[in-house]
């Protein structure tokens, strides 16, 4: 299960069982971390999720910033209460191609809002697949 953790609104996507494609499930407009965590984990019981895959902005020169460093206290804090084994994957230009696709589609306004960053979940889970099929 992807998240891509974000202060007003975070993007959820999973991947089937065989881990070949990753597909959107829901953008949670959540703001208390601890209230997010809780409603991720519940998620990820639904889903029956193995690990989470959470995006690590870095910065173009690949360090990790204020934001990088709150993702990865988000993912910490995620592991800990769920159980759950959590990653992190660069996250750079996702949101980028997740625009990108959405031009594609014609998606705007208040809907684009609430589908970009379930479709930048799918691009940093199908990075994190691709990287592990492909190595």
């Amino acid at each position: 299960m992807a998240v891509d953790y974000g202060d007003v609104r975070t993007g959820i996507a999973v991947c089937d069982k065989l881990e070949m494609l990753a597909s959107p499930v829901c953008v949670i407009t959540q703001r208390d971390p601890e209230k997010l965590i809780k409603e991720i984990t519940e998620l990820a019981a639904k889903y029956k999720a193995e690990r989470f895959v959470v995006g690590l902005p870095k910065n173009m020169d690949s360090s990790i910033g204020e934001r990088g460093q709150k993702c990865t206290a988000f993912a910490e804090a995620l592991e800990k209460f769920s159980s759950i084994e959590t990653v992190m994957v660069d996250e750079r230009l996702t949101t980028v191609i997740a625009h990108n696709a959405l031009n594609e589609t014609n998606v705007r306004g208040k809907k684009r809002k609430q589908t970009v960053d379930k479709v930048a979940a799918v691009v940093i889970l199908q990075s994190y697949i691709d990287s592990r099929t492909h190595g």
